[in-house]
């Protein structure tokens, strides 16, 4: 076994000179029962806004913290020790920039080991040991409480999570041997996988009290008074923790096993076999059904080495920066003291995804919203649709009967155009046709003032086209949503060359309110999510056209790691709209975009996969592959790969060269948040750049230094690490 004791932990130093060190400052508390108990607070010295982090110096200070209360409790001194955060945060894991930085697997295993050396003292002082989860506790953060023998929870914590996977790694400072131990495989399995695949889920207090996590829970006006009278029970044996799962308690023969086997079949359905981190969590998991706490620890390390040196680290890193940075501070986004005030919104269409957008601008707004149709009984429908889905939002107790009221009243249908002269915000959501959204701006035109701002949520079509017949065609902007409108959480913010300063700064200020994320294109077809999709798309539909089955095509593209195969995607978009898409980009860039008479007949006929009752797919409509027959020249599905990835680093530079978008980092952004293209992959142009892709198209790469892990080597069509 390893002793971390002896190891040499000063590499980590080089890549921690400037660490925002989160210090362990200690005082003494008498306890009510006799004794003395060591509070160790974590605590930064920034306020809320940058949480405690820990580096290999805040860990290295933990670690010596550690050991002198250790001494101190051998001589006596002290009868138990506890730690907790400065006000509402214990700490919110590794410092992922110092992660970034690891220079080999070498320094990369350091790293881990110096979290087990540090956080494992808590088991070794000779007296109790506790964890007062006080505020946010994510990854580290989280397995600083799990080393602790105790845990308490404050009932306001917003965040307890395991995020680990979601940004390629494993929870590897004792989190992934500890917790399937203290809570059984099955809680396990949802926090360290499930949780953070669900758009990175966190748990409550209450959430972590139900698990087992917490033993005991507590309000926050008094949560470290009571937790320290809680300690103070513990150690004085006046009060008895019992857990659900304790050890002997958590069923190991067969229940573990089967859980691992449900999870694996589980990951392979929703997200393919190509990110690793969470199959290398499953294995952790599997493992920590025996061994003991030392075999645990050290199998994390090994892991947490290998994942922290290989490109799909360095492709999360890069992506979650891009959403938690670039996406809020957009680039190219004017001055928001431009923006105009908007007390009132208008949307024209009553249909699905208008009613979505009432919902959403009434619930984030909080202003009045009117939703306009050709009929009376389509603008009832839409009135109800949005009703009922404020009911439900009542019923699940998200909002309070009184704002379930309010949103009610909010929101109002007519087919009385002259409702919409007070709106400050129009926007519509018909048909996708050009002539069909130049009428309706038009006629509505006619009943707003001048300074009312216009928004088209089209997916394809010129923004600038759809404003022609208007006499104010500067107010005109481009909105566009994805779909589910309230789950996903991009918005394509389209600037045509007569969009003013204002109208583009109202449309920005807006997306925020709406707590989307908004990222600025010009004016071009498909803008960015829909142009690249086009691409690929575009080819998987040539390659069915040439020939090649279903089958080849659907598995040509998994090294890209995407969520679902391109028919599944195409099932999903829809058919018809899908051919429309392809139809738009072929008549813009016809040398480069295909169109297909297939597509269009698969749309006819109306199904392309066969599903179970469960909605899993079981295979190919025979009705489509009878429609796609006839095809003599199939290709590979290495050449369809190939054809994919310089196709799609052809058509993205050429994007950056027409300033679609500011920089490759917006084209990345918007396929991770438009599309679900994996944190792993980091978006699409670090994948281009890794497997060669770039190099093959243009002689050059979209990023210098290229995002890649330590010792990487590109291999054409794979990704390594």
């Amino acid at each position: 076994m390893t002793d971390y004791n002896t190891l040499d932990f000063s590499p980590l130093l080089e890549i921690s000179a400037d660490e925002v060190v989160t210090h362990s400052l200690v005082r003494d508390v008498p306890l009510t029962s006799g004794g003395v108990l060591a509070l160790v607070t974590l605590d930064n010295g920034r306020d809320h806004t940058r949480p405690n982090t820990l580096g290999a110096i805040s860990l290295l200070e933990f670690a010596a913290t550690m050991d002198e209360l250790t001494a101190r409790a051998g001589r006596g001194e002290i009868q138990g020790v506890a730690v907790t955060g400065k006000p509402f945060i214990l700490a919110a894991g590794a410092d992922l920039s110092k992660v970034a930085e690891v220079p080999s697997r070498e320094v990369g295993k350091l790293l881990t080991q110096l979290g087990h050396h540090a956080f494992g003292k808590q088991a070794d002082l000779g007296v109790p040991s506790f964890v007062f989860i006080n505020g946010l506790a994510l990854g580290g953060g989280l397995e600083v409480g799990l080393n602790a023998q105790y845990r308490t929870v404050d009932e306001t914590v917003p965040a307890i999570a395991l995020p680990e996977v979601f940004l390629g790694l494993i929870p590897g400072w004792g989190g992934s041997y500890l917790l399937p131990n203290l809570i059984g495989i099955e809680n396990a399995l949802k926090v360290v996988i499930e949780n953070p695949l669900k758009n990175n889920r966190t748990l409550t207090g209450a959430d972590a009290l139900k698990l087992g996590i917490a033993d005991v829970m507590f309000g926050s006006a008094r949560f470290l008074e009571k937790s320290l009278e809680w300690a103070d029970g513990v150690i004085a044996g006046t009060i008895k923790v019992t857990r659900p799962n304790e050890p002997g308690k958590i069923e190991r023969l067969v229940k573990w096993d089967v859980a691992i086997g449900i999870a694996r079949k589980m990951l392979e359905g929703r997200i393919g076999t190509v990110a690793r981190s969470p199959y290398v969590a499953l294995e952790l998991l599997r493992a920590a059904k025996s061994g003991t706490r030392e075999e645990g620890f050290e199998r994390e390390d090994d892991a947490l080495a290998e994942l922290i040196s290989g490109d799909q680290l360095q492709a999360s890193i890069y992506a979650f920066n891009l959403v938690q940075k670039r996406a809020k501070r957009p680039a190219g986004a004017p001055d928001k003291a431009l923006a105009r005030p908007i007390t009132k919104v208008g949307v024209i269409g009553a249909g699905l995804m208008a009613s979505q957008f009432a919902l959403l601008f009434v619930r984030r707004l909080r202003v009045p919203v009117v939703i306009t149709d050709l009929d009376q009984a389509r603008v009832d429908k839409g009135v109800a649709y949005i009703h009922n889905e404020i009911a439900q939002l009542e019923e699940k107790k998200r909002i309070s009967p009184d704002e379930a009221n309010r949103l009610r009243h909010l929101v109002t249908g007519t087919t009385d155009k002259a409702d919409f002269a007070d709106a400050d915000w129009v926007i519509e959501a018909v048909f996708e046709e050009l002539g069909v959204k130049q009428d309706v701006f038009a006629e509505i035109e006619k009943h707003i003032s001048p300074e009312t701002i216009l928004a088209t949520n089209t997916s394809s079509l010129s923004v600038e086209q759809i404003g022609a017949k208007l006499a104010h065609p500067e107010r005109l902007v481009g909105f566009h949503f994805f779909n589910p409108v309230a789950v996903m959480p991009l918005i394509e913010v389209v600037n045509t060359p007569l969009t003013n300063e204002s109208t583009l700064s109202t449309a920005m200020v807006i997306a925020g309110k709406l707590r989307k994320n908004a990222v600025i294109t010009s004016d071009t077809p498909g803008f960015v999510v829909n142009r690249v999709l086009a691409k690929l798309l575009g080819e998987t539909m040539h390659a069915v056209d040439v020939g090649t089955p279903f089958e080849v095509v659907n598995t040509a593209l998994a090294p890209f790691g995407m969520p679902m195969t391109p028919f599944e995607l195409l099932e999903l978009v829809g058919l018809k709209v899908g051919a429309h898409v392809l139809d738009t980009h072929h008549a813009a860039f016809p040398d480069r975009f295909f169109e297909s008479e297939n597509l269009h007949r698969l749309a006819e006929h109306g199904k392309l996969l066969e599903r179970d009752a469960k909605g899993k797919v079981t295979g190919f409509d025979k009705g489509a592959v009878k429609i796609v027959a006839g095809g003599t020249t199939p290709m590979t599905a290495e050449q369809i790969l190939r054809r994919v990835e310089d196709g799609l680093a052809d058509e993205i530079k050429r994007m950056l060269d027409d300033d679609v978008v500011h920089a490759a980092e917006d084209i990345d952004l918007c396929m991770i948040l438009g599309a679900g293209w994996p944190f792993q992959m980091g978006g699409a142009t670090p994948y281009l750049d890794r497997v060669g892709a770039s190099e093959r198209v243009f002689g050059g790469t979209f990023h210098t230094p290229q995002i890649r892990g330590v010792g990487s080597s590109v291999s054409a069509g794979s990704i390594n690490g």
